[in-house]
């Protein structure tokens, strides 16, 4: 790198869609290394995006119609000579054949779009090995984290960035005006060492979903075997009844509600932990444990899997007159109505109780819905901070008190019923009502405005026991401080 590259801040992770340096690039030739399946989707990428495209293979013309026309296919020399950007799109263990073309690509900028099969499998990236093959070119990491399937069908179905790093900030610029006609946002990620870290980003299956998807796992577990225990178990101990048909539909439907219930309101009670931090420490600046700032980040997903789980609920409940027991246990019903002559079994709470609660339960997955929708980073985009603030703080918060009386009316009195109670268990509705409550209470308490206004000031600045107490000189050298606050 030269010494006025030297000089200049990296630009980690800053896109470079708005640089103004960066201009048309279309028209110019490109070529293209390979001829395998991303080799064909960048070259038709290429060519709808206006660029001339030279392909180099081993066997041209066993190739050519892979390609499309205004492609030209031919030897990897003769590609090589007709262009200075060149797309390297084969497999690490195969750079070693393009050695041959050592003195021909001298100069050139290369761009290297390969992927490894595992974490960390080599101790260099691939972009670092081909640089070290051939010193006298330029190597250029990008387009490794873009599918073939996105070159095909345009940046507008699939991720639009396109991470680029290189030890040539000229280099880098050329790349990212190709990338940039190409429909793209091209980020800069810095110089070649980082190509390991961008090579490993194709690698991570769902980075941000694993500890959610633990969680709702993990509560989907212990609900299920708690109602597995009272729905099962316990008739066959206590009255000799099997009951294990109810598993597949009767016992996951209690579970799921729980669970999305319970994901719900660990949505915002990290929300309401970091308030009581900040409350405490009477300043914004201190920083959140780990464990807190990570709950932070993955708010996101714990609330998609809430709506997720009760999704699942709202098809399993529709699904629950479907099943041939419960034909059998209407069937029954009848009969022993009809054997103890009971002409009339209409029961007026029982009627308001299910109307109520069905109906707070649709209004509460419509809302859910409406979560989940907001989230998608294209819909988010096209809402301001405050729209989308008011719809996920706002109407969420309102979705878990809708929830919560959905919970409450199909308890009811239940709760109250020792019949209810099996082995001493609590219905497990009561069990999934103790962090939503804890939730809306600490909620309701921060909204009391002597709290509210102090968070308001903390969160604009304010600090506690923070001032400056000029003296005399002669009594301290220049300033000490008190334990008073100030209203800065």
């Amino acid at each position: 790198m030269s010494g006025g590259d030297m000089a200049k801040p990296l630009l980690g992770h800053q896109s470079m869609e708005g640089d103004p340096s960066i201009k048309p690039a279309a028209g110019r030739t490109i070529g293209v290394l390979g001829s395998g399946d991303f080799a064909r989707s960048l070259a038709i990428r290429l060519v709808c995006s206006g660029f001339k495209v030279v392909v180099g293979s081993r066997n041209p013309k066993r190739k050519a119609g892979l390609f499309p026309s205004a492609a030209e296919v031919t030897f990897q020399a003769e590609a090589v000579k007709k262009t200075d950007v060149i797309f390297v799109a084969v497999f690490r263990e195969h750079y070693s054949t393009l050695c041959d073309l050592a003195d021909l690509l001298a100069g050139k900028i290369l761009v290297d779009v390969s992927n490894n099969s595992e974490f960390n499998h080599h101790k260099e990236s691939n972009a670092e090995y081909l640089a070290s093959l051939f010193p006298a070119c330029t190597v250029v990491k990008g387009f490794n984290v873009v599918s073939a399937w996105t070159l095909q069908s345009g940046a507008r179905d699939g991720n639009k960035q396109v991470l680029i790093c290189s030890n040539n900030q000229e280099a880098k610029r050329t790349v990212a005006e190709i990338a940039q006609a190409m429909g793209f946002t091209p980020v800069d990620m810095g110089c070649i060492s980082s190509a390991c870290e961008i090579e490993n980003i194709p690698l991570r299956l769902l980075p941000a979903w694993k500890i959610p998807i633990f969680l709702a796992l993990g509560l989907f577990l212990c609900f299920f075997t708690y109602n597995l225990i009272r729905q099962v178990i316990h008739p066959y101990i206590r009255e000799q009844k099997n009951k294990l048909y109810k598993i597949p539909i009767e016992v996951v439907n209690t579970t799921l509600p729980c669970v999305a219930y319970v994901m719900l309101s660990l949505v915002y009670l990290p929300g309401v932990l970091a308030a009581c931090s900040q409350l405490y420490y009477g300043t914004k600046y201190r920083r959140f444990p780990d464990w807190l700032d990570q709950w932070l980040q993955h708010r996101k997903q714990i609330g998609l899997l809430s709506f997720f789980c009760a999704a699942l609920h709202a098809v399993y409940s529709l699904c629950l007159p479907m099943r041939r027991s419960h034909r059998y246990q209407l069937i029954e019903t009848a009969v022993k109505q009809a054997v103890e002559k009971k002409m009339n079994i209409w029961v007026e709470e029982e009627v308001w109780r299910m109307e109520i609660y069905i109906s707070v339960g649709i209004i509460a997955l419509g809302l859910l819905s409406l979560l989940a929708i907001t989230s998608l980073p294209s819909i988010a985009n096209s809402l301001n901070w405050r729209e989308f603030s008011f719809i996920q703080s706002t109407l969420g918060f309102i979705a878990l008190v809708i929830s919560t009386l959905h919970t409450l009316t199909y308890g009811w009195s239940r709760a109250f019923d020792e019949n209810q109670y099996k082995f001493y268990l609590p219905p497990t509705y009561t069990l999934t009502l103790l962090v939503p409550c804890t939730v809306i209470l600490a909620k309701v308490i921060f909204s009391l405005p002597c709290i509210q206004h102090r968070l308001l000031r903390i969160r604009r600045g304010w600090e506690k026991g923070r001032y400056v107490k000029f003296v005399l000189p002669s009594t301290t050298e220049e300033y000490s401080s008190g334990e008073t606050s100030s209203n800065v």
